[in-house]
């Protein structure tokens, strides 16, 4: 069969089956007009129903026949015909800033490296690594026989001055003034100089300067240790310092003492509370962030210096309206959202302040349950009516970080 024969038989087809659908389909009529084909087009294609029923026609069949036509009217009446359908929702309220998530490293409220007060050979070590110990016990010893020996001596010049002193005194008759003074000024020469005697024995004693845990001891003994020698490092862990830094814009919403919250990676799942111990002064002009100190509590001795920490902090934050992210539209003037009012449509402008998976924080003249258009939008127009086919209702606050 020749192409053209082809083309004209499937043309028959196709008007011919758009006929029996018209003819046969019930609200054929409606469906035409929902798609945009003029009434007067409808009229002349589509049949009109019967002005009068058939005498013996049952009274089911007209009750039928009369409630297709009563929806029919329906829909036509009231100008509903050109109205948009469209899905809204609600307007709720969005915080931002509200929240503050940093990355921190832990370290021990005191920590100090123990090194010698004097120059020797290690002749015992007392502690052992894990070891708690008290300010003032003693962690190590050096060789101390030189300063045993010079304490000697000058308890042998205290006495013999203490006695040539007493002597002077009893006989003051017998000797000058002058010589009262100079036995007494040796005798206060001799007690300052077992003073020193004895400061430089105990300086023999490496001890604690405070309460705190050893660490691992790097020395042993027989070593010739310096002052500049570290023996030990001490940590006091009953709480925890931990430092971390926040973007320049939470600069004057953070102060001391304000609560703190910290994840350790070694602990997941575990809060730690705390507080914030110290605030810098000033902002670091590379990268523009300040730096915090926060103080955790300690006390069951699950936290290690140098643990790094997740700190998080709550603030009461800003509050804009947020909407659905369909409902955004952009034309030549900027972003702007359709609001349904008394079932009409307008254009509202707004400001994109912060995106989010399921919300965008704007700002705009909206307030919590306008109803905004998410779904229909490509028909709708300024001032056009609109039909609301459900409302996606969202209540309460979004927090956002």
């Amino acid at each position: 069969m020749a192409f053209w024969k082809q083309f004209i038989l499937s043309l028959i087809v196709i008007i011919a089956g758009f006929a029996a659908w018209v003819f046969f389909a019930p609200g054929a009529g409606d469906r035409m007009r929902d798609a945009g084909i003029p009434d007067s087009l409808i009229s002349m294609i589509a049949p009109k129903a019967p002005e009068t029923a058939d005498a013996g026609a049952s009274a089911g069949a007209q009750g039928q026949r009369g409630q297709g036509q009563g929806q029919g009217q329906n829909r036509r009446s009231g100008g509903r015909n050109s109205a948009i359908l469209v899905a809204t929702q609600a307007v709720v309220q969005g915080v931002v800033n509200d929240r503050l998530n940093a990355i921190g490293t832990g370290d021990a409220i005191r920590s100090v490296a123990v090194t010698p007060q004097a120059t020797g050979t290690i002749r015992e070590i007392l502690i052992k690594s894990g070891d708690r110990v008290k300010a003032g016990q003693v962690l190590a010893k050096l060789d101390s026989e030189e300063q045993v020996i010079a304490r000697g001596q000058a308890d042998v010049a205290l006495k013999a001055a203490v006695e040539k002193s007493n002597l002077y005194h009893n006989i003051k008759s017998s000797v000058s003034r002058m010589d009262v003074f100079d036995s007494e000024i040796a005798e206060q020469g001799a007690r300052l100089q077992l003073q020193a005697a004895e400061l430089n024995l105990a300086r023999r004693n490496i001890t604690a300067p405070i309460d705190g845990i050893v660490g691992i001891v790097p020395v042993n003994i027989g070593d010739n240790v310096t002052t500049s020698t570290p023996i030990v490092t001490l940590d006091d862990r009953s709480e925890i310092l931990v430092d971390f830094w926040v973007p320049e814009r939470f600069s004057n919403t953070v102060a001391v003492d304000q609560p703190v919250e910290a994840m350790s990676v070694a602990k997941p799942g575990q809060v730690f509370s705390g507080v914030i111990e110290a605030v810098d002064n000033r902002i670091d002009a590379a990268s523009r962030t300040l730096r915090l100190r926060a103080r955790i509590d300690n006390s069951s001795d699950e936290l290690r210096a140098g643990m790094s920490f997740g700190v998080s902090m709550k603030f009461p934050g800003d509050k804009y309206p947020a909407v659905d992210p369909q409902s955004v539209q952009w034309d030549s003037q900027g972003s702007f959202v359709w609001q349904v009012t008394d079932d009409k449509s307008h254009k509202v402008r707004v400001s994109i302040v912060q995106r989010n998976p399921d919300f965008i924080l704007v700002k705009a003249d909206l307030k919590d349950g306008d109803k905004i258009v998410t779904q229909g939008l490509q028909r709708v127009r300024e001032g056009g009516a609109v039909r609301v086919s459900a409302d996606v209702a969202a209540n309460g606050e979004v927090a956002t970080q």
